[in-house]
Parts: C-alpha cells; structure tokens; sequence
C-alpha cells in the first residue's frame, strides 16, 4: 500500500476520484459527470486494485462501445504499470471467446462469417417479403432490424414490441416483421452472423454450455463498463452471462448523457443499478473540461429535465478559470445564422485559436451544407465529421442530374421552387411531411436543403441554379488537412473543442418534429446537453427565426435559456434583426382577437386567433376566395398558393377586411401583394363574384406572382 506505484496512481485525484479508486470490491456504479475525469478514474481504479494485490490485471475485462476508447484504456494502463488488462468492446470480446470456443460450440467447424454489411441481404429479404427496397430503404430496414435484435426482440414478436416502444418503422410493423424473419432465413441459408448475432451468441455460449462457462468464469473475475448509460438489452444479457452471479463489478456514466435510445440503448441499467446491486454509489461533479461558465450554463439547461434519468442528474462544478459568458444568438434565417457562425469561426482563427479546436454542431447531417458552403465562402477550412460531405451524398448527385436534365424542358418564367420541386419528382421527392425512418428522412431532410436553397436563389432560372450548385459543389471539394469540424450532436460525444457552436436551436430543429412523447423530448434536451458539455472555453448557441429570408418564423428551442437582459444576446439580436442595409426588422406581439392571448404560432399568427378559438370564418367567401385564386394561378401559371396560402384564405374569410389597412394587417398580405391582388380581394369580401375581378387576359400577374413567393410563408 506504501509503494512508490501506488502512491503514483493516487496522486492528483480529487477526493471523489479517490473515492471511486479506492472503493472496496462488490458492485461500484461511478456517476460521472461531463469532463470530470471518469476514464482517469476508472483506470486508476483498476491499477490502484492491481498494485495492491487486489487483482491480477489478466482477470479484468473492461468493456468499452468503441476501439477507440478500448485503446486508450489500455495505453494509459500501461502507463500506470498495469498491462495485461483486456479492455475491448463488447462485439470484439465476445467474437474473441466465440472464435476460440467455436469447434467446441458448432460441432468442430469455425465461427460462421461475420457480414459487416446487412445491406445485400436486407435487400434479398426485403424481396421474399414483397417490398422492393431501394438503398435508402434497406439502411431503414436494416437500422429497425438491428434495434429489434438488440432489444431481444424476435420476428414474431416485433409488432407488438415496436408499438409498445413507439418505433415509426419505415413500413408498416407487419410488414417489416415479414421483413425481419426473412432476413434471418436468408442469413441462415448463407451461413453467416451479423454483429447482433455475436453478443446474442456470446451469451448463448455460457449460458447453454457448462464447460465453456467455466473456463470464461475463471478467466475474467473482475468487471469495468465504461458508458453504461448506452448499453441495450442484449449486451446486458452477455454482461450477466459473463458475470455469472458474481458481484465484482464497476460501471460508469452518466444519464443526462443518454441519447442514443433509437438503437435500443437504455439508461435503465444504470438508472436502477443502486436497486438490483447493492454496493458503492459515487459522484464525480468536478469539471475540469469547461469553464465555470460553460458548466453553469449545461447545469441551467439539464435542471429543468423531468423523467427517470432526471434522477441521477449531476449538479457540475467548473475547476477551470473564468472564461467569456456563452453566448445566445438569434438571426432572422438560416442562412444569416451559418454566415455569422462562420464568420466568428475566422475570428476565431484570426485570433489564434486552431480551426481544429473550433466544431459546429447540429441536430441532422442534413443541416451541414449551409455550414460547409459558408466556412467555404469564409475561407475557414473544414472536416466533416461522422458523414458524408452533401454534395457527395448518393441523392444528392441524384438530385444535380435530375436538375441538369430537367433544364431542357425548363420553361421561362416557371418559377424556380416550383420547376426544382418537380426535378426532385424524378429522384422520389416530394414536398409534404418527411417520411419515417432514420436513413430515408434524412435523403428527405436532404433533397428539401435544395429546395429551400431555390427559395432564396434570386438570379436567373434552372440553368444559372445549377451552375450555382456546381460552383458550391466545386468549392467544397477543396481539399483540407485540418479545419473546423463539422458533427452532428451524435457524432459528437465522447469529444472535445475549445469552441463549440451549437446551430438550429429552433423548434422543429432542436427537438425535432418527431419526439412525441416526454421521453423523446427530454432525450432532445439532453442532445443539448451533450452539446454544450463538449466545449472548453468558447461556446455560442444560435437559432434562426427562419429557414428562409422572409420565411415562416419559429420560435427558438423551448431548451434554450435565453435571458433577454444579457447585453451580449441582447446586442446580437438587434444586430441579427436587421436587414442587409442595415434596416431593423420588428417583431410586434399579435393578440388573439377572441380571448386577447398573445399569439406565437405562425398560424396562429396568421390567423389572428389561437386554434382552439372559434372560428367566424364566412364558409361562402372562403369558396368565392378559393375559386378566384384557382383562376388567378391558372391565368399566371403558378401554384395556387403562391397567390395566396389556405391559412391566409381563412384569415381573410374570417375577418372580412373592409379597406386596405385591415387587409394588410392578415400576416401573409404585404404592399406587394396588396398591389396585386388587393381590390380583387375587397371586392371579393364586399360580395362581387371570382369571375367579376379576374385580371384581363393580356394582363398575367404571374411574373410580379413569382416575386412575390419570398412573401407567402411570412
């Protein structure tokens, strides 16, 4: 107890660290908190145990989710002068014990082929099941597959499991069950396993077998998982196989870090690990990545969280010195948002800081582009982390072909939206609701970046798009060594930057559309988490007001905590509020003209009233109103609702405007739009009939229509 050895692995930790080090034998769970040193504590733990005699580091297994981690476990075991420990992941330990034990386990023949890709025979199945899968699909399949197998769900038994989980498979839950079942035939005729199939036959192994329980129980005596806030049910089942009763178990993490539940990954195990194991509870609270206000303003953020992993919420404490206040940033759109992060990331640069150490970060890969093209259009270098650069997306060189082929039967005129919407026809798109399922919503998500990027393309027709999508493309192909990365707030975990910037934190974005229920929510808020936690010094949240210049606005992330008396957020806004020259643009407050609530909903907005308010909408104007713009579109060759959406039909059928300052005050009808349309539509209310004030046949609104379109979703 008194060698220099020891005494070496206890110097420098704090007291919470020591006591998660020295704690006795028997089950320890660690709660450690964002950058507060759980790998430093975990490895020490297991050489403080070794030096003492406690154990012999060749009976330790120390699991790990990715190799990465695993080696880093191992280097810096060694450094403390304990190697021999076998830190791996739970797929290579398990396929290490199956290889070794496979002539014992498979009547004297090898371990069956590991296919590391399921997409040929999700496709083969897909086919006996009835359903022709495209690419895009089978990533789906595929994706539900794997969250089915490691939730321990069979074939038979996926409708219900799916329903009761709230899955939204890509297709219909009984069909993707006649999927599933075909697949697994279809791998047993080739005589092949998947990575699921290892864990489930890792577990299998001891527990159906004596012998080979035996020799794996005597092997590895004393246990170390590292993140078990991700483990899914199966990789529980080969930990309690490979426990086999015993009690010498450490694990950590950290529930307000759990984010990855669409795989099946639980926080359950850790959340009641106190319940089923009696033993060590420790707290690591002490921050030693952040600053005191990076970590006060996570703690803001994860205290209003609610739900089981609310539970074992950390309150951290910042060791570093002071830094800058984050910051919270609104711009009037999207792209106004990726041009000010960028713009502050050569600051950044400029000022010294390695674009290395500066990341941008977002809810869907699909947010990147704007993000590539305006590091690009910054000169600030860039790496796209965890996925494919856009424009070298499969559906988006798709997407380019479809748009360089539709230029030769582009007519004039035709506004630009409305001739890529129907280009991306060609390729599967369309412009309703995003589809469910991870892989497909996100070629949606994708293809319908191009789409908004046509919304604010003002210069020329398909062809000059193109060429400007060309040049974007070529821009972004620049080769780069280092540069600022780019990561979606999964791809992020696990890592650091001294600058973060966390984008589109608005609702829609950040929580997403489709977390329904609480659960899915405050799993939302905690991707926030995450987010936050991952920078040093620096950190700037931002959210648009729009996707678009002049768009349908949104409110910011309901997780933001935002304090409208911080100069800084303060002076942004009024900076971020104001038009290109320099004009400031004015949010005014609309009451609900029935109960006087103060309206935030666009449509609500729109309407002027809230949605659960009655309606005094003149049902026979409305159709007058719907038939003239019918008229009207045709006459102009444009899509009716870029004479006027339904909400705004609505809005003028309930409130029956009598002169031109009561129409101008329905959201959606600006000084364009009333030049055009406006008489039409007052006459229309003072009872004239569609055919009454059609415009006359030499006279086509649709050119002054089409510039207007900038106008409709406002």
């Amino acid at each position: 107890m008194t060698s220099d050895a020891v005494r070496g692995v206890l110097a420098g930790l704090d007291d919470e660290q020591r006591a998660a080090v020295t704690a006795p034998a028997g089950p320890v769970c660690i709660l450690a908190g964002a950058g507060t040193g759980k790998t430093r504590a975990i490895t020490h733990r297991i050489a403080y145990r070794a030096l003492t005699g406690e154990i012999e580091p060749r009976h330790v297994l120390a699991v790990t989710f990715t190799a990465r981690a695993a080696a880093q476990m191992r280097e810096r075991l060694a450094r403390l002068g304990v190697p021999g420990v076998q830190a791996r992941t739970f797929h290579a330990a398990a396929l290490r014990q199956l290889r070794y034990f496979a002539p014992r386990l498979f009547a004297g023949r090898e371990l069956p082929e590991l296919v590391e890709s399921k997409a040929r025979l999700i496709g083969l199945a897909a086919g006996r099941a009835g359903l022709r899968a495209d690419r895009t699909l089978s990533r789906d399949l595929a994706g539900e597959i794997e969250w089915a197998k490691s939730s321990l769900v069979e074939p038979g038994d996926y409708e219900v499991a799916a329903a009761k989980a709230g899955r939204e498979p890509p297709v219909p839950a009984a069909q993707l069950a006649a999927v599933f079942a075909a697949y697994e035939r279809v791998k047993r005729g080739a005589g092949v396993i998947d990575f699921e199939d290892l864990l489930r036959a890792g577990a299998w192994a001891i527990e159906e077998h004596a012998d080979v329980a035996d020799q794996i129980h005597a092997q590895y005596r004393h246990f170390v998982v590292d993140e078990y806030q991700d483990v899914n049910p199966v990789q529980q089942r080969l930990l309690d196989a490979w426990l086999g009763g015993r009690d010498d178990l450490t694990v950590v993490g950290d529930a307000s870090q759990t984010i990855y539940s669409f795989t099946g990954a639980t926080s359950a195990y850790l959340v009641n690990f106190a319940r089923r194991r009696s033993g060590t509870v420790v707290r690591l609270v002490k921050d030693y990545r952040s600053t005191p206000q990076v970590v006060g303003l996570a703690n803001q953020v994860i205290r209003l969280a609610s739900g089981e992993e609310a539970r074992l919420r950390l309150e951290l404490v910042g060791q570093r010195p002071d830094g800058p206040q984050p910051q919270i940033l609104g711009y009037p759109d999207e792209p106004a948002e990726a041009a000010g992060v960028a713009r502050r990331c050569a600051e950044l640069v400029a000022a010294g800081t390695p674009a290395r150490e500066i990341a941008v970060l977002f809810r869907v890969n699909a947010q990147s582009e704007a993000y590539e093209a305006a590091l690009a259009e910054a000169g600030v270098p860039y790496v796209v982390q965890g996925a494919e650069r856009f424009f070298e997306r499969v559906e988006i060189r798709q997407a380019m072909a479809a748009l360089r082929s539709a230029t030769r039967t582009y007519v004039d005129g035709t506004p630009l939206r409305a001739a890529v919407v129907e280009a991306l026809a060609a390729v599967g798109w369309q412009p309703d609701a995003p589809p469910p399922g991870g892989a497909v919503r996100e070629r949606w998500e994708a293809l319908s970046a191009l789409v908004t990027l046509s919304e604010e393309y003002a210069s020329g027709g398909l062809a000059e798009f193109n060429a400007e999508l060309s040049r974007r493309a070529a821009t972004q192909h620049a080769p780069t060594v280092e540069g600022v990365t780019l990561a979606s707030l999964h791809a992020a975990k696990g890592l650091e930057w001294d600058a973060v910037f966390v984008v589109g934190l608005s609702e829609g974005t950040l929580p997403t559309p489709y977390a329904k229920t609480p659960e899915a929510l405050e799993e939302e808020r905690r991707l926030l988490y995450v987010g936050i936690t991952r920078a040093r010094q620096y950190l700037t949240l931002s959210y648009a007001a729009a996707r678009a210049p002049g768009g349908r606005q949104r409110r910011a992330s309901r997780f933001l905590p935002v304090d409208r008396s911080d100069p800084p957020v303060a002076r942004e806004r009024r900076r971020a509020s104001r038009d290109a020259d320099g004009t400031r643009r004015r949010m005014i407050a609309v009451p609900c003209r029935v109960c006087g609530a103060t309206l935030t909903d666009a449509a609500a907005r729109k309407l002027g009233r809230c949605a659960d308010c009655p309606s005094t909408m003149d049902d026979e104007l409305f159709e007058r109103l719907r038939t003239w713009r019918a008229s009207v579109a045709a006459t102009s060759h444009v899509p009716p609702y870029v004479v006027f959406t339904d909400a705004t039909l609505t809005a003028i059928a309930e409130r029956a405007p009598s002169s031109e300052a009561q129409l101008v005050d329905i959201a959606g009808i600006g000084p364009r739009k009333l030049g055009l349309y406006g008489a039409a539509v007052l006459a229309l209310v003072d009872g004239a009939q569609p055919a009454d004030v059609l415009p006359p046949a030499d006279k086509d609104p649709g050119h002054e229509a089409v510039e207007a379109v900038g106008e409709i979703l406002s």
